[in-house]
Order: structure tokens, then C-alpha cells, then sequence
């Protein structure tokens, strides 16, 4: 069931889907789904006249989304202008039985808007926390935190979540009453797991260094909400 707290998606021109709008969700949970089984996303950005499409990891809140980088990343440089980013988590292959029908369960989310850059060092500090903790939950309070320097080195910016689609798609092939149904010819899904593995120490580590308990507990998980 929605929550009454969390408006629904937009419906913009360029949320609104042309095609496979079956595929389509409405709900902000599903928005918050998708950003939270992710790690990286792309952000595309037009530098010098041109487009640019980089991977990077993220944070984010009910609101908005959190993307950083040095003050002297080309991909953040200069007022923000409109730009778009995309989440997609493979959940498998679909193997039907023509070529054609062939497909992927995955589940995306398209967001566009203009971010604004976070200057404030309490709000930088509290977005780098969701970004951090969003990778590796318990990691904030682990590691020693940014100083001052280290946070003027870093651009900070929020984009909010007010114009956003996604996609999913899941189940079978499409093809069971096609004329390519034919006895022995096999099809169906492939599932794609992503599951965190042993963590494995820095060499530079005195022996017998304790592996961190909120670092342990996430070996065989999946990522998603903690």
C-alpha cells in the first residue's frame, strides 16, 4: 500500500513512458526500492557542448539524491544545469524461444531535474553520511569522518526526486503461445544474484585485525535496505 506521506511519481513529459508502460510504477516506494537495491548510478551531464554519461555511487533520502565528487570533476563542474540519472539493478536474463523475444528482468529508475549544489558544511555532512552509509551501513561512525579540507575538496550535489520514473520487469518469457513453443525447445529466466562476499583484510593490517561486526554481518547478504 502507498504512503499517504509520499506523493506519487510525476508524470512529466519526460517520466511519462511511450512504450511498455505496463512496465511502469507509480508509487515513490518503488522509486526508494530501486535506489536502495542499487550501488552505482549514471549521471549524464552536457560538458563543453557535449554529453557525458558517468558511473558513480550515491546516497539518498524520501527527497532527494546525493552525488559527489572533487571540485575538480568535469561531470560537476560549473552551475548545475538539467541533467538526468539512471539506477538499473539486473535481476536476470530471459530466455525465450526466438532471439527476438529475448529480454531482462531488471528494475531502473530515470530521474531529471536541475541539482543544486550543497554548500552548507552541516547539510554536506549529513548527505556525505546517507552516501556512506547507504554503501556500507556503520561505516560513518567506523571511520574517522571528513575534516574541513577534505570537505572543501568535495562538491556535493542534491538533486531532487519530484521528477522521477521507473521500470520493472520480471516473470517469464512472453512467447509460451507463439508458434516457436515447440516440445524440447527450452526457455525461461536466468536469475542474476549479487551477493556480498568474505571480506577480505588490506595486506598492510597487523595479523589478527577483527573484522568490523557491521562489515561481517553483510557477507552472503544482498544489498537493499539494511
Amino acid at each position: 500500500m502507498s504512503d499517504p506521506a509520499r506523493p506519487p511519481l510525476s508524470g512529466t513529459p519526460r517520466t511519462r513512458l511511450r512504450r511498455g508502460r505496463e512496465k511502469g510504477r507509480s508509487r515513490r516506494e518503488d522509486l526508494l526500492d530501486v535506489l536502495a537495491a542499487g550501488f552505482v548510478c549514471h549521471l549524464g551531464v552536457v560538458v563543453e557542448g557535449a554529453p557525458m554519461v558517468v558511473p558513480t555511487v550515491y546516497g539518498y533520502d524520501d527527497t532527494s539524491l546525493y552525488l559527489h565528487g572533487s571540485v575538480a570533476s568535469r561531470s560537476l563542474a560549473g552551475p548545475p544545469e538539467t541533467v538526468c540519472v539512471t539506477v538499473t539493478v539486473l535481476d536476470g536474463i530471459v530466455l525465450a524461444r526466438s532471439v527476438f523475444e529475448h529480454s531482462v528482468n531488471y528494475r531502473s529508475a530515470v530521474i531529471y531535474g536541475r541539482p543544486r549544489d550543497v554548500t552548507d558544511i552541516g547539510e554536506k555532512i549529513a548527505a556525505l553520511r546517507l552516501l556512506t552509509e547507504h554503501v556500507a551501513p556503520g561505516q560513518w561512525d567506523y571511520a574517522r569522518q571528513p575534516d574541513r579540507r577534505e570537505l572543501a575538496a568535495t562538491r556535493l550535489w542534491a538533486l531532487s526526486l519530484d521528477e522521477a520514473s521507473v521500470k520493472v520487469r520480471s516473470g517469464p518469457p512472453d512467447d509460451a503461445d507463439s508458434a516457436d513453443a515447440v516440445p524440447g525447445r527450452w526457455a525461461g529466466e536466468l536469475p542474476v544474484l549479487t551477493r556480498f562476499g568474505a571480506p577480505v583484510p588490506d595486506p598492510a593490517l597487523p595479523a589478527g585485525t577483527p573484522v568490523p561486526p557491521h562489515v561481517a554481518r553483510r557477507e552472503s547478504t544482498r544489498p537493499g535496505r539494511a
